[in-house]
């Protein structure tokens, strides 16, 4: 639905584990060919809605180091994961568009709070409309002066510091774009933008970012302050400062007033700011979809992917998830009383690359397009399918995946364009005047700019070796890279693998507003991105981008970028895609299933049930069935 960082999605194993071969058998294996040609990405199925209906308490599995760290929905970059967003802040308060159904980057209508926006004026006049079945808890309605209160409440953050908001791209979508609004009545918001856009864009990437706050509630400087103008910037700012304090204030998330208000599904009644873990009950005001008997919602936080799996043998929580290195005791896990089902997720996974470190001048290395090639040649990703995920995954050579399907994949993403091959990457090298040391250490032999040579600012000696800092878990990180080394290793480049947590990669290496630790690594490997349902690249791929964290620029990229959410062309995304794939600005991998088990005791919409596999914890639509 939005475009987040994805968190550590399965627990951590400490320490990287010794390669496997890949050849070994799986219980699902990949295509041999490279491409993937239908839907099917699923590891198990998902049965019809069955039993009879009862409310009661679920239990859901928190991962770990993904506990939900901001309440106000005006999220920084630094807490824009999607475990804060779409399974903690959405049971609160819901966004205008709805952008997930079952495992489909598609619109789910029944659960936005608005009908789909007219476009005029050459598309730089937007005309929202809100449905009228939405209310607050205390008996308020939805206006559009609520949605409109985001849209002001996210200028006055980025005025401050453009990391206020992670969402945020100078100059392009919200807030940049809109000159003027206006709330001709309740159920109306006009938003007159300064210039064209693509309306499949705008609404699907920008649109479903906004998430109506109360301003009856919410509209004020101080705890029992008066409500505030917050269409006056003064204000707005004043407003933002109030609410961004509070939401720091992680111990009262579940005592403060303010977050009492609410137009989700649920309201928060106990949160433990050390653990992670809360209580949600439902709320009774919320007018959108669910099951009938909705049932409470507590979320258990686990500290290793061991401890949650044990949980699930022991049958000691109710949704959970199958890690991959776990999918061999399926059996145990159906006898054990759950049903399982696995899907890749909407976005991409990737090693990123820091084309800023100058580091043995890693920086020109990197910039040269036939080194990126002959990296992505030394990737397997069949093979860590099999070997690693055992089978349950998706091929992956590009921003747009290949399931879940989407209208905008190139052919490009569909087939590799890289397979893998020692030989061709070793080729590569030398035809571009380095001496290759199979299992020593390769060198620019034939520095300069010309054919034949190594590339712009490589000086001769220059050796291939640089470090990679990646997230421990889940443990097919590691594995991943440690059997992609070796493969390097054959052409004689010498890579550095360094494991460390989720966060604290994060903090190293994908931190475009503050590149401190610029020259502390060359390439960083953290998940990757959940895609917004248009997946353009803006903002990730486009130079400055606010999650651009590898420094990468190239005017081609961007030009065909900004044609992508300015333009009309129902081609311009396959175009910025193909481009990207083509260009190879990061290292693309596969994507695991994110494996979901729920006990047999748990029903509800199938949608709801597979919609988890995307990160999308819709509860409110699941019931008990004893």
């Amino acid at each position: 639905m939005i475009k987040t960082r994805r968190p550590v999605k399965l627990a951590a194993a400490t320490a990287v584990i010794a390669v496997l071969g890949l050849a070994a058998c799986s219980s699902k294996g990949s295509s041999s060919s490279g491409s993937v040609n239908s839907a099917s990405g699923a590891f198990g199925s998902v049965p019809a809605a069955s039993g009879t209906a009862h409310a009661g308490t679920i239990t859901w599995a928190e991962s770990p180091g993904t506990a939900p760290t901001y309440i106000f929905p005006v999220v920084p970059g630094a807490d824009l994961t999607v475990t804060t967003v779409n399974s903690f802040q959405f049971e609160l308060w819901r966004p205008l568009y709805w952008y997930t159904n079952g495992t489909a980057p598609t619109e789910t209508p029944s659960m936005s709070l608005a009908n789909q926006p007219t476009y005029t004026n050459g598309d730089k006049t937007v005309t929202i409309k809100l449905k009228t079945n939405y209310k607050w808890s205390d008996g308020q309605p939805v206006t559009s002066k609520d949605v409109l209160f985001f849209i002001d409440e996210v200028r006055a953050a980025v005025k401050e510091s453009g990391s206020n908001w992670g969402q945020y791209n100078p100059g392009l979508g919200l807030p940049d774009q809109v000159v003027s609004a206006s709330t001709p009545n309740s159920t109306t918001l006009v938003l007159n933008l300064n210039k064209a856009v693509n309306p499949l864009w705008f609404t699907q990437d920008m649109l479903s970012l906004v998430v109506p706050m109360p301003v009856h509630a919410w509209a004020k400087a101080s705890a029992n302050g008066p409500v505030l103008d917050f269409t006056n910037p003064a204000n707005a700012k004043k407003i933002y400062d109030f609410l961004n304090k509070a939401s720091g204030s992680t111990s009262t998330y579940a005592t403060n007033p303010l977050w009492k208000v609410v137009d989700g599904p649920y309201k928060l009644t106990v949160f433990n700011n050390t653990t992670g873990a809360y209580t949600m009950v439902p709320n009774p005001a919320y007018g959108g979809p669910t099951s009938g008997k909705v049932p409470t919602l507590q979320a258990v936080p686990y500290t290793s992917d061991t401890a949650e799996f044990n949980a699930v043998l022991s049958k000691n929580i109710d949704i959970g998830y199958m890690p991959s290195t776990d999918i061999p005791q399926l059996d145990a896990v159906k006898k054990a009383g759950y049903h399982v089902y696995g899907y890749p997720d909407w976005g991409f996974s990737y090693v990123n690359y820091n084309f800023a470190d100058k580091t043995g001048d890693f920086n020109n290395i990197i910039n040269q397009l036939y080194v990126r090639q002959a990296l992505a040649h030394l990737e397997d990703q069949e093979g860590y399918i099999k070997a690693f995920f055992h089978g349950a995954g998706g091929l992956d050579f590009g921003p747009i995946p290949a399931v879940p399907v989407s209208p905008y994949a190139p052919e490009n993403a569909l087939k590799n364009p890289f397979p893998f091959s020692v030989s061709t990457a070793k080729s590569l090298l030398q035809s571009h005047g380095w001496k290759v040391v199979p299992g020593g250490q390769t060198t620019c032999a034939k520095p300069g700019t010309g054919s034949g040579q190594c590339g712009a600012g490589i000086p001769a000696g220059t050796k291939l070796t640089f470090n990679v800092l990646y997230a421990n878990s889940p443990a097919t990180n590691g594995e991943m890279l440690t059997d992609w080394a070796s493969q390097a290793k054959k052409v004689g480049i010498q890579i550095v693998l360094k494991a460390d947590t989720f966060n604290h990669v994060i903090d190293v290496a994908d931190d475009p507003g503050s590149p401190k630790t610029i020259n502390d690594w060359a390439m960083a490997a953290y998940g990757g991105f959940t895609n917004a349902t248009y997946p353009t690249t803006f903002g990730i791929f486009t130079s400055g981008g606010s999650f651009n964290g590898g420094f990468w620029k190239d005017p081609k990229a961007d030009k065909l970028i900004t044609a992508s959410v300015t333009g009309g062309s129902p081609d311009a995304l396959k175009a910025e895609a193909s481009y990207i794939v083509a260009q190879q600005p990061s290292l693309f991998q596969p994507n695991a299933d994110f494996i979901i088990v729920w006990k047999n005791t748990v029903s509800g919409q199938p949608a709801a049930i597979k919609a988890m596999t995307q990160f999308q914890l819709n509860t409110e639509l699941m019931y008990l069935t004893k």
